[in-house]
């Protein structure tokens, strides 16, 4: 509607009361009307082929196998379940910190896009769960399908605080163990750790054949270090606070940043793990909608 207010716009979005309004906004906004299912054929894998039989499903039929062989086949499928997204939030005390470009912190943005795709997921009758975490495992969600269970997924977010310092590999190694069943993992983190233990953790998901999609949450400030004036930089997860000049730093530190992200994005690349970076000053129900698109074209391909 022309005159209504743009609820995807972080300044909009941080004053509109309750993550599940918020979550609401964005999915009956820019992102619902995409794919009925986005993740779709994720969690149905080809097991074998075995002949026709008069009353199986044509749609099931094999037609490449048929031009080679002149016979009909039926493609077999290990599991036609529905979909399981786990959502692993990051509440570690870093995702707390709020720059002044920013409208929301890190966390605040998080909890935004982890509840707008679980709305979304579970309108497309699938199931979502959800683990918090820093250093450990704070709370956790077993997946379900129910308006209720969106409720629940939602007080969780609500009620999770900054904890203490990040502890990604050890947290992602566990988890890997723990989600048997093959499904999609989202992770939404800052992902402030050694990044070949993030890659080798996020590894792990991949050789328990989950797909994986890492939301990268950064605020400008950290992407684009905008101080100039002597600045005292507080240290977060068992940092010393430090005064600096920053003007003297900048470049070292754009070169570093860059550096990290080059080798993260690099990484995963290779792993096949979707990377998508959110920048907290950037309306969120375009860039899920953006990622959610070009997912889909690629799955179609």
């Amino acid at each position: 509607m022309e005159n209504s207010p743009n609820y995807f716009d972080p300044q909009v979005l941080a004053r509109l009361e309750g993550l599940s309004l918020r979550a609401r906004r964005i999915v009956e906004g820019y992102v619902a009307g995409l794919h009925h299912s986005p993740y779709h054929g994720f969690s149905i894998e080809f097991a074998e082929h075995r002949e026709y039989a008069p009353g199986d499903d044509l749609r099931y039929l094999d037609w490449k196998v048929f031009g080679r062989t002149d016979k009909f086949y039926l493609k077999q499928f290990e599991e036609e379940t529905n979909l399981i997204c786990t959502l692993l939030l990051d509440v570690s005390e870093s995702m707390a910190y709020r720059g002044p470009a920013a409208a929301m912190s890190k966390l605040d943005y998080a909890r935004s896009a982890a509840a707008a795709l679980a709305y979304l997921v579970l309108q497309q009758q699938d199931c979502v769960g959800l683990t918090t975490f820093d250093h450990q495992v704070r709370a956790t969600v077993r997946p379900g399908s129910t308006p209720a269970h969106w409720k629940e997924l939602i007080r969780v977010m609500e009620e999770s605080s900054p904890g203490r310092e990040t502890a990604l590999a050890p947290i992602f190694h566990e988890l890997a163990e723990r989600t048997r069943r093959r499904g999609v993992v989202i992770v939404l983190s800052d992902l402030f750790d050694e990044v070949e233990a993030v890659l080798t953790g996020l590894k792990h998901f991949r050789h328990r054949r989950h797909d994986v999609i890492l939301f990268h949450v950064l605020d400008p400030a950290e992407l684009d270090f905008p101080f100039h004036d002597v600045t005292r930089f507080r240290g977060l997860e068992g940092w010393n606070d430090l005064v600096v000049e920053p003007r003297a730093l900048r470049q070292a530190y754009l070169k570093q940043f860059e550096n990290y992200l080059r080798r993260l994005q690099q990484g995963c690349r290779a792993a096949q793990i979707d990377y998508v970076l959110l920048r907290t000053d950037r309306s969120l129900g375009l860039a899920l909608a953006s990622y959610l698109a070009a997912r889909l074209r690629r799955s179609r391909m």
